[in-house]
């Protein structure tokens, strides 16, 4: 896996080179893209704990708050970003669900860290509930971007895009709802990797510019 360093030079090369500020600004400012981000887990449900006891549910809020950082400093809030928990606070699977619903999102983006009884698995996962043609195919789209940009660019391997029948996929009813799984806690270097706060930051830019080149900004 790369240095921050290399990560971040790649990224604005990519984004600079493929992304023009003022395309659709008047458009953006009117009706900005709203985006849920769904850090899992939380309060009483840690999720998956690293052999050092970091747990996913502290992994996955922290990655968010870099998210809602970076869409301020580097892309002037281009994005609206909803969390739905912004505190280790246990929501309901139906409340986070109904944020979505309510805010009539753009995009439902769920996200997780794997385990595993193999301790040798790694990579990413994407993970669809297809509820019609269009949302399927543009669910698809997305959390491949997004898988491929985490490869390319940070070095992470993809495991793929995979159906999953899980509630906030299932009752959600945003145009685009994936469940992105970053990667293994049970495997040593990627325990090691997502638990590094500048590989987090990494993580939250790339989803960013995921996110940006699907919705084609």
């Amino acid at each position: 896996m790369y240095t921050l360093n290399q990560i971040l030079l790649a990224l604005f090369c990519l984004f600079f080179l493929n992304v023009s500020f003022t395309q659709n600004e008047k458009e953006l400012e009117k009706n900005p893209p709203i985006i849920v981000i769904d850090p899992g887990h939380g309060g009483k449900d840690p999720g998956a704990i690293t052999a050092q006891g970091i747990k996913e549910k502290d992994i996955v809020l922290a990655i968010a708050f870099k998210m809602i950082v970076l869409n301020d400093t580097l892309f002037d809030n281009m994005l609206r970003l909803f969390l739905t928990r912004y505190t280790d606070t246990l929501i309901a699977l139906r409340d986070r669900t109904v944020l979505s619903k309510t805010l009539k999102a753009d995009i439902f983006i769920s996200i997780h860290c794997n385990q595993a009884i193999n301790t040798t698995a790694a990579g990413t996962e994407v993970f669809i509930y297809p509820k019609s043609e269009a949302q399927a195919s543009a669910s698809n789209y997305l959390g491949l971007t997004i898988q491929k940009g985490l490869a390319d660019i940070l070095g992470v391997k993809k495991r793929g895009l995979k159906y999953g029948n899980f509630q906030v996929l299932r009752d959600n009813n945003s145009n685009v709802s994936i469940l992105l799984e970053l990667g293994f806690l049970t495997q040593s270097d990627e325990a090691i990797y997502l638990s590094n706060q500048e590989s987090q930051s990494a993580i939250a830019l790339v989803i960013l510019q995921s996110i940006m080149k699907f919705l084609g900004l």
